[in-house]
């Protein structure tokens, strides 16, 4: 398929608020990254956020200039028009963006989507979200009891739709609740959570069981290396240089890496 045969189809599904339509954009493992909101989505992510989403917004997007190709990279600028909710008059307010994506075959591998909002629509983004402040902190304090008591964070397969159903909201709504209430994305959320788990059961564990591999595994990766990347991300170190040092000092006092990850988690909780 033709790159401007790809993005008309694209633009199509969005303009006809169709969830599957837009997602099917993607190949069955492709990425949806959300670059303003540091969220990104898989396949059928995309599609359980964007009901919600079209649920509550009429809107059209428009195509700005020409769309630039570079072997199986295209990249577009594009404006996002609102509508009222009659349907029958344009809101004067509307941000524009760019997309650009990695093609497969028909399909893309990833779709990273900026945007920037103006300073008198800033309030556009969660503006028809209908989440209070009092629910907010409501949905927060609940989002805590599921992670701290059900340790959610365990189970390797958990995505935003599957905690917003236990935490009894829209997936919208959570999204919310991670990104205003704790700066943070779902993904970071999630990994602290697992890195900090993590930091215990490798100051605890004894013999075959302390395998890292073992632990990445237990704490809710679905591989080595992604657990390698998110420890190193947020401790300074490997797993295997962190356990190196708690042997050395069981206490931790030398350990000022520790100390950061725990200042970290507080920020999270």
């Amino acid at each position: 398929m033709r790159a401007t045969e790809f993005v008309k189809s694209y633009f199509d599904a969005w303009n006809q608020r169709d969830p599957r339509g837009v997602a099917d954009h993607l190949t069955a493992d492709g990425i949806y990254r959300d670059v303003p909101e540091n969220l990104q989505r898989s396949h059928d992510e995309l599609i359980s956020s964007l009901k919600d989403f079209f649920s509550r917004y009429r809107h059209r997007y428009e195509l700005i200039g020409e769309i630039l190709k570079s072997g199986n990279t295209i990249a577009y600028q594009y404006r996002w028009r609102p509508f009222e909710n009659t349907g029958k008059s344009e809101s004067s307010a509307s941000y524009r963006g760019a997309e650009f994506m990695t093609l497969h075959g028909d399909a893309a591998m990833t779709i990273t989507d900026y945007y920037d909002i103006p300073v008198e629509t800033q309030g556009l983004k969660y503006a028809k979200s209908g989440l209070t402040s009092e629910q907010l902190l409501k949905y927060k304090q609940r989002l805590d009891q599921i992670m701290r008591s059900q340790q959610a964070y365990l189970q390797s397969d958990l995505t935003l739709p599957r905690l917003a159903m236990a935490v009894d909201c829209s997936v919208n709504h959570l999204s919310q609740v991670i990104n205003s209430g704790f700066g943070i994305s779902f993904f970071d959320y999630l990994n602290r959570y697992r890195i900090e788990y993590a930091r215990e059961l490798l100051a605890t564990l004894d013999g075959q069981s302390n395998a890292i591999l073992n632990i990445a595994f237990t704490v809710g990766f679905n591989s080595n290396s992604a657990f390698y990347a998110a420890f190193k991300k947020y401790v300074g170190k490997t797993p295997a240089q962190y356990r190196r040092t708690r042997l050395k000092d069981p206490h931790g006092g030398n350990d000022h890496t520790a100390c950061r990850a725990e200042r970290i988690a507080r920020d999270v909780w």
